[in-house]
């Protein structure tokens, strides 16, 4: 992975990838986000629900935000869904959007692999959750970084 948060994605990539999560987000009352930055301690899965909070991604009415997390110097990444989206799906529901992200990531294919994540995701949130004529875009599409 390209080494620093900035030049990680190009800004058309970048704006690709906003894209994806407005198109994944015409389906699904559920919110996703993407944060990057450089390296974390301890666990990801601590870490992404650390951010998740940050974010403030816990303050969607129907708590069906999701957060895909990347520490690109440790090339670890992590998909943090809310309490909203955990009560109603198993534990596999992510293994298909990880899947995906991970077998871009491998070939160097980052944005690829974050805009088929997304696009996945959106699909999968809409089953359980879809988007109604009332939907509100709770939180912003903007690749945050850290």
């Amino acid at each position: 992975m390209r080494n620093s948060v900035e030049a990680f994605l190009s800004t058309i990539e970048e704006q690709e990838i906003v894209a994806a999560i407005r198109e994944a987000e015409q389906h699904t009352s559920g919110e996703i986000r993407v944060h990057i930055e450089n390296t974390f301690k301890g666990d990801i899965e601590t870490r992404a629900l650390e951010v998740f909070s940050i974010l403030k991604m816990q303050n969607t009415e129907l708590h069906n935000a999701v957060l895909i997390y990347l520490a690109i110097n440790d090339k670890a990444f992590a998909i943090y869904g809310d309490r909203g989206i955990d009560a109603v799906v198993l534990d596999s529901f992510w293994d298909d959007t990880k899947n995906t992200i991970q077998n871009h990531f491998k070939k160097g294919n980052y944005k690829q692999g974050l805009v088929d994540g997304i696009l996945l995701a959106g699909q999968q949130l809409k089953a359980f959750f879809p988007v109604s004529k009332n939907d509100k875009n709770e939180l912003s599409n903007t690749v945050s970084k850290g």
